[in-house]
């Protein structure tokens, strides 16, 4: 019974994984501008056979960091319903699906083979992303990230851009992830305690989506308590008060770093070429 309050077990993408695994050990700066590189590609693929070739890159990828499939399958359960609405949303509004014969017809709705194929390509699509978010941040620590993503924009500072500023966004995003499936849990816990009826699975998606209703408001409220205490803490430390940051953490290139950031940027080119 307790298993429906545990929002953040679904809940992958933010949390780090400390492995020793090939593709931990290597250069933060290179796996981020891999992990750039294959989301673009998941994103922008054209064609079913590149963006099945870009899913198999992140499977290949989550191998190479030793990521376990179930713990990154298990974060795909969350959005799933959501994604069935959107394909289905995708069979009867696809716009550009002319192809013939058309299967059914109700009035202005009508179902053709290229309404399903559409419907397939946007869940493969988020079901790629997914697995791509997953990979980047299990492999990637929010250290790390930080430490790489100030390292390749420090030419901005240059130019008078807040490159620091725009690597500290990246940082809190990804860390209020976990924090607001945490703070869901809490609070549903709590209010069940006091005699609020979830009800697990029962009563059909209205039901369970009005149960959630009540979770909004405080969470929303903690979330911004949590804005401010951190943007306190920020100005305690003087955050911002000088232009020119150094780092703890000295980076080093290596020919492991380039050798796979070559091969995994051809692969995430070579994609766009695939056709079918």
């Amino acid at each position: 019974m307790s298993s429906q309050f545990e929002f953040l077990r679904s809940v992958n993408i933010g949390q780090y994984l400390p492995l020793n695994s090939p593709l931990h050990r290597l250069d933060s700066r290179a796996r981020l501008i891999l992990y750039t590189a294959l989301i673009l590609t998941i994103t922008l693929a054209p064609r079913p056979l590149g963006l099945a070739a870009a899913l198999a890159l992140a499977l290949l990828g989550l191998a190479a960091g030793r990521i376990p499939f179930g713990y990154v399958l298990r974060g795909l359960i969350p959005p799933l319903p959501f994604l069935l609405i959107l394909a289905v949303l995708q069979i009867f509004f696809n716009s550009n699906a002319d192809l013939p014969p058309v299967w059914w017809t109700v009035g202005s709705l009508r179902l053709t083979p290229g309404d399903l194929a559409a419907a397939g390509m946007l869940l493969l699509r988020f079901t790629s992303l997914i697995l791509a978010l997953s990979l980047t941040t299990a492999s990637l620590s929010t250290s790390d990230l930080i430490t790489a993503l100030g390292s390749l924009l420090s030419p901005l500072t240059r130019l008078g851009l807040p490159a620091h500023d725009l690597a500290l966004v990246v940082q809190v995003t990804l860390q209020s992830i976990p924090q607001l499936a945490l703070s869901a849990e809490r609070i549903a816990k709590a209010q069940a305690a006091r005699g609020v009826d979830w009800g697990g699975a029962s009563g059909g998606l209205f039901q369970r989506v009005r149960r959630l209703l009540p979770l909004i408001i405080p969470l929303f409220l903690t979330s911004l308590r949590r804005a401010e205490t951190l943007a306190l803490a920020m100005d305690a430390r003087a955050y911002g008060d000088s232009l020119h940051r150094t780092s703890l953490t000295e980076m080093h290139f290596r020919w492991q770093d380039a050798l796979a950031l070559v091969f995994g940027l051809a692969a995430c080119i070579a994609v766009f070429f695939f056709k079918g």
